[in-house]
């Protein structure tokens, strides 16, 4: 099974994760991610079709807001908090603040 590609964070650019959560299936994996430490692909399909899911996970992957890790044959997916507080700090706070207050909860 093939890795996955992931950003260095100082290559991560703020245009990009606004770009990757333009999309509101997009901002609901960012905000069920950062209310758990993981979750699986299908913990966050919401019910939606496998390759719909695999795009969005890529956007979120290239914009450099998600890791994506092999777990066997499961793909085990983590918000990049630590990592963006970093290198935007208080961003992804506020924009979690946003969503909860604009957004229904769900992935």
């Amino acid at each position: 099974m093939r890795g996955f590609k992931h950003p260095a964070i100082e290559d991560v650019a703020l245009e990009h994760l606004f770009q990757a959560l333009s999309d509101p299936v997009r901002i609901g994996i960012v905000r069920h991610l950062a209310s758990v430490s993981e979750a699986s692909c299908a913990a966050l399909n919401g019910g939606r079709p496998k390759s719909s899911m695999s795009h969005h996970f890529r956007v979120l992957r290239e914009a450099g807001l998600v890791r994506t890790r092999t777990q066997g044959t499961a793909h085990a997916n983590m918000l990049r908090k630590v990592e963006l507080d970093e290198r935007f700090p208080g961003l992804i706070d506020a924009l979690l603040s946003v969503f909860a207050a604009d957004q229904p909860t769900s992935a």
